[in-house]
């Protein structure tokens, strides 16, 4: 069982929810992260229907994507839909979630932003200094932040940018021809190696193995 940390509550209002991530982000570190290092890959989404969240973890393993495990849970969606809060909606049940994982991920892979953020804290830099591991946010539209087109080849990238022109993330082409993937840093990584993960868990489609998996575990019928 992972050690999670409690750092806050989550029964909040949305003005309380912000200022917490103003105070939380500075918890959050950035480096480089070894590929060869990795040996289990987790991705976390989260689906909502009628009230109702279900989050899903599913590990694999890597380089070979192998399914190893997937745990699933579901609760009662409390905090409201707010643009740049979603970790608050969808923290609690993701943590119930881990509670329950028998392996431990080396890098989590979330439905989301990290450092790609107008807080610069999205939920792959929330969740990963609660867990202290390293996590990135691999989301399929923006968030925040100024690009422009990369190429159109697999592995073609562009730089995502904050308003003062500093890099927060990267656009990211995960198969020929196809959208873009736009991925961000949340903790314990950095831009570089969290494209070189996204880019070795996307072996044929344009959305990550992890992620992938992980969004259809979590789909509520």
């Amino acid at each position: 069982m992972m050690k999670l940390r409690n750092l806050h509550k989550w029964d909040l209002a949305p003005k309380e929810a912000m200022r917490i991530q103003y105070r939380l982000r500075k918890m959050v570190r950035l480096k480089p992260l070894s590929v060869k290092k990795i040996r289990y890959i987790a991705g976390v989404d989260v689906s909502v229907k009628n009230g109702i969240s279900k989050a899903a973890i599913v590990v694999l393993s890597f380089p070979g994507l192998k399914k190893i495990e997937a745990v699933t849970c579901a609760s009662k969606a409390v905090f409201p839909y707010v643009p740049g809060l979603l970790s608050f909606r969808e923290g609690p049940v993701i943590l119930k979630c881990m509670d329950r994982l028998q392996t431990e991920p080396d890098v989590f892979i979330f439905d989301g932003q990290g450092l790609a953020h107008p807080r610069k804290f999205g939920i792959a830099s929330h969740v990963g200094i609660i867990l202290g591991k390293p996590a990135i946010g691999s989301a399929k539209s923006r968030l925040y932040g100024e690009y422009e087109i990369p190429g159109r080849k697999k592995g073609d990238r562009s730089t995502l940018k904050d308003k003062d022109n500093k890099p927060i993330g990267a656009v990211l082409r995960t198969r020929d021809n196809a959208k873009p993937v736009f991925v961000s840093p949340g903790h314990l990584t950095d831009i570089d190696s969290s494209v070189k993960i996204i880019l070795a868990s996307s072996p044929k489609y344009r959305i990550p193995e992890p992620i992938r998996a992980a969004h259809l575990a979590a789909m509520i019928e």
